[in-house]
């Protein structure tokens, strides 16, 4: 069976993190090897059904999805699948409760995750406010950012099985008595460096806010409110703070668990650490994502989209991600009593910027969101229509009985979740498209991949139209190289700027509509950045986060090009970004 010919940028990942090593620490993988080592391993969970599909047929029909780059499964699954450790989640979420105990062993479940390669989600907003009362000791609290800082230190020093960097997700209420702390805890450069931070918007927030009132905070000890405050100065602080740093995000809790598929499991408190994936304690996600730019055809030299296509990957990642489930060698026996009550997964797509770009249809346009319904719409419905063939044939999910689905009429699903908008960073590099559903970030940028490693990137797509309508030329490279906006040069046909437009040159407001569209038809969540240039005002920040909740968004995180001193992307001097 063929491969698609990998980037030499796509190599050097696999050789420095995914492909097996030997004891010197020499690569003995080929890609090739790789995608077989991983297919195999996931085809392996047919032996555990009585189905006409024999894992040997099946491998072969994941390897192909995989090699041919439609589709690639979260980053541990491709580095930990058929090897000793075999930890093929992305993330989980741990619960927090108020006493030192519960803490404490919460840190070490940590420490044991991060070290097979997974990233954290946590609610920090069981803990008592600083200052309450121990009963035990007659002592006062430190409050729930003091113990963050314990989680931070203790990623700090666990280097994940020598494969991923720590990250983590906090969460607090919006009502909780320390949530000003909370909020500003990021302004100082040094704190929580493996955390994203994220604060967790109630329904009753958001009516204060309406109303211009003030609202309860509550001691999560006793109860009991402790004070009131304007909900419009918490929401200028969390403004103020966002602006300033990229931190904090915000969750509404209210859209969240309006959608949570098991509501008599619990209350959804927290998500992964970039936001795609709301989940109860214990939980994890498996997650995977469909190359968008493959998934197209070219017909009389104009492109279009092959959804015959799309169904067939659809249908072949949601069994690929359902066995996932079953062949992961989960780090607690909590979770993997969670992960297979529910079978959650969470199947999403990578490179729209550039499926956008090939049908010739600009990101910030109503066509783009007409499209972007369209096609999550089928992926989502093709999706469900898998999960309940695998539920004929294999049951439902355990935990079905008095979920969302367990109705009259409802349907009859192997997996309580089948879709998630992941931000796919290093798959994409891997599968040479646009990363998630952000637009492009640059022309001609600078990468940084792994922690230690860079790459020089100009874009594939903008090169292929360049040659191919004549206006690329040396001249043109060395203008974006020091940093020119396509905008800003003569020789460049009109309808190149309009489709090749950068993250920092499309208004906030297309980016929010944007993460919305997709929304309407995900299950979990979906990641997106809503870029602002350097110069925006906070006042855009704020009609930024009022819009994200009008639009029906789960979350929103924001980020002012230039408010982080260590970017993932830069671009030249001059440029927006």
């Amino acid at each position: 069976m063929e491969m698609t010919p990998l980037t030499p940028q796509a190599v050097t990942i696999l050789e420095k993190r995914y492909l097996k090593k030997d004891a010197r620490g020499q690569v003995v993988e080929t890609p090739k090897e790789m995608f077989w080592r991983v297919a195999k391993n996931i085809a392996e969970a047919e032996r555990f059904y009585e189905d006409e599909t024999s894992p040997e047929e099946l491998s072969e029909i994941f390897f192909q999805m995989m090699a041919s780059l439609d589709f690639l499964p979260n980053s541990p699954c491709l580095m930990n699948a058929g090897r000793d450790l075999q930890q093929l989640a992305a993330c989980f979420v741990l619960p927090v409760e108020d006493s030192l105990d519960s803490i404490f062993e919460t840190v070490k479940q940590t420490a044991l995750i991060h070290q097979s390669g997974g990233g954290m989600g946590f609610s920090f907003s069981h803990l008592r406010p600083k200052d309450d009362r121990v009963q035990s000791t007659g002592g006062m609290a430190s409050g729930p950012i003091s113990f963050m800082r314990v989680f931070n230190m203790a990623t700090d020093v666990i280097k994940q099985g020598g494969t991923r960097r720590g990250a983590n997700m906090g969460v607090l209420r919006v009502d909780h008595p320390d949530i000003i702390e909370f909020i500003n805890v990021k302004k100082s450069l040094k704190e929580m460096e493996n955390f994203n931070l994220s604060v967790g918007i109630t329904k009753a927030f958001m009516e204060a806010l309406v109303k211009d009132d003030e609202y309860d905070l509550i001691n999560p000890r006793t109860k009991q409110p402790t004070r009131r405050w304007k909900a419009k100065e918490v929401l200028d602080t969390i403004v103020n703070a966002a602006w300033e740093t990229g931190d904090p995000g915000v969750l509404f809790l209210d859209r969240i668990n309006e959608a949570n598929p098991t509501p008599k499991l619990g209350e959804i408190e927290s998500t992964n650490p970039c936001g795609e994936v709301p989940l109860l304690s214990y939980e994890p996600c498996v997650l995977g994502s469909i190359n968008l730019l493959k998934m197209l055809k070219e017909k009389n030299g104009k492109w279009e989209v092959d959804f015959e296509k799309i169904k067939k990957t659809v249908r072949h990642a949601v069994w690929f991600l359902d066995h996932v489930i079953d062949m992961n060698q989960y780090p607690l026996p909590q979770i993997s009593q969670m992960a297979k009550g529910n079978r959650k997964i969470g199947l999403g797509v990578m490179g729209l910027a550039h499926f956008l770009i090939r049908l010739g249809i600009p990101y910030h346009s109503q066509k783009a969101l007409e499209v972007v319904k369209g096609i999550m719409s089928f992926i989502q419905y093709q999706a469900g229509e898998q999960s309940n063939e695998l539920a004929e044939k294999r049951g439902v999910f355990p935990y079905f009985r008095n979920s969302l689905y367990d109705k009259e009429g409802g349907m009859r699903v192997r997996n309580a979740t089948l879709t998630s908008i992941a931000p796919t960073g290093t798959l994409s590099l891997l599968g040479n498209c646009s990363s998630g559903i952000e637009p492009l970030f640059g022309i001609q940028y600078t990468r940084k991949a792994l922690e230690d490693t860079e790459f020089e990137m100009v874009d594939p797509l903008f090169i292929e139209m360049g040659e191919k309508k004549g206006f690329l030329n040396q001249d043109t490279l060395k203008s974006l190289s020091e940093g020119a906006s396509l905008q800003e040069l003569p020789q460049i046909p009109e309808e190149v700027k309009e489709l090749f437009i950068t993250a920092f040159e499309i208004p906030p407001v297309w980016h929010i509509k944007i993460q919305a569209a997709f929304q309407e038809y995900t299950d979990n969540a979906v990641s997106k950045t809503i870029n602002f240039p350097r110069g925006s005002a906070k006042e855009e920040v704020r009609e930024a986060f009022l819009m994200a909740y009008q639009e029906r968004c789960k979350g929103i995180t924001i980020y002012r090009s230039g408010s982080k001193p260590d970017q993932v992307l830069t671009c030249g001097t001059k440029q927006v970004c």
